[in-house]
């Protein structure tokens, strides 16, 4: 079956007669994983129960005012129930307490969450889509870096001297890595990153297209002129496990030490982490945000859309920066603060009443 389906697709044309029987092999495992899921299949993956067909099979994950009946679907918002009699979806993952006056047509599969039923059954859709390996030739990889089992290195791209790639890597077009960087398993890199010397990357972190990674830190030094100097920044970058950077984000490298992103932050697009920063574990932050150099961001804190954090401060944990914020000073922990200068979102409201009425006095 293997070698009439290398025969048939006539790949030895392509590969002047080279096509190793392994990549048949890998071959055929990709076509015969293209992939289809059964409502059992689904129900055991979202630990879910089970009511209807148990064989019923869908290929895709849709809307469900879109879904078709290769379709598996899901409800959590209450003003899409409409749409639980129409949709034509045969797999309709809902809330454990989903109850409706009508029979519903598709199989039902019951789970705590159907939302976080629906992030799962993303992941699981996206694994089968992007199943990639192997090493373009039309890469450029140091003969002193170690790269290790199941990495995928697309055309284009660089990995300089001394730096070490882990298992299951996926390393897209036109990316750059320097050299003594290291990258933990099942990171995917994006196209057109760049991420410079000594960076350290931890396992399953997304790096989205065009960030730079260890970029030089914004130091300079007046002299006696007023002519600012160079400061050299030779420290360097460390990103922890599970932390997901927005496109064009940039993460310079410390002075000295590391500008530390600590496990499970998510930064949004076009964020900057200036010099010697450190952001807590599982910290969000908003698109267009910038923490100025040398400040300590605590664990669990949201920070709103294009607000800013000053250099050398401390936010403590739990703090929560509204957007378009510019915050000054320290903030302690389980604080929500918005304005700018920001101060306590309590605070800030009620003065607003008497900001937006001066022009009436």
């Amino acid at each position: 079956m293997i070698i009439y389906i290398y025969k048939r697709i006539n790949l030895s044309n392509y590969y002047n007669h080279t096509l190793s029987i392994s990549v048949c092999f890998t071959l055929f495992f990709i076509f015969l994983h293209s992939m289809t899921y059964s409502a059992l299949k689904l129900a055991e993956y979202l630990d879910g129960k089970l009511e209807g067909d148990p064989n019923i099979s869908v290929t895709n994950i849709s809307k469900i005012q879109e879904a078709n009946k290769d379709s598996v679907t899901f409800l959590s918002n209450k003003k899409y129930t409409q749409f639980v009699n129409s949709t034509k979806a045969s797999i309709l993952v809902v809330d454990s307490d989903f109850s409706t006056d009508n029979d519903v047509e598709p199989v039902i599969i019951r789970v705590d969450n159907a939302y976080i039923g629906f992030v799962k059954m993303l992941h699981l859709f996206n694994k089968t889509k992007e199943i990639q390996a192997g090493i373009s030739k039309l890469s450029n990889i140091s003969e002193t870096s170690e790269i290790s089992n199941g990495v995928y290195v697309a055309s284009f791209s660089t990995i300089c001297s001394n730096t070490t790639i882990h298992e299951n890597v996926k390393i897209h077009e036109n990316v750059f890595i320097g050299k003594n960087v290291i990258i933990g398993s099942n990171t995917i890199v994006y196209s057109g990153v760049k991420i410079l010397s000594d960076s350290i990357i931890g396992s399953n972190c997304i790096i989205s297209s065009n960030s730079i990674i260890g970029s030089d830190g914004f130091g300079f030094a007046p002299d006696k002129t007023g002519t600012y100097i160079k400061i050299p920044q030779i420290g360097n970058v460390i990103i922890k496990d599970n932390v997901s950077v927005g496109a064009l984000t940039t993460i310079d490298r410390a002075t000295l030490g590391s500008t530390v992103i600590h496990k499970g932050v998510k930064l949004d697009n076009q964020v900057q982490i200036a010099h010697n920063v450190v952001v807590g574990e599982n910290t969000v932050i908003a698109a267009q945000s910038g923490i100025a150099g040398s400040s300590i961001i605590g664990k669990n804190c949201q920070l709103g859309g294009q607000s800013g954090v000053s250099g050398h401060l401390n936010i403590g944990d739990n703090v929560k920066i509204m957007g378009k914020s510019a915050v000054t000073n320290n903030v302690k922990s389980n604080t929500t603060v918005k304005g700018s200068p920001a101060f306590n979102s309590t605070d800030f409201n009620r003065s607003y009443v008497h900001f937006k009425n001066l022009n009436n006095k």
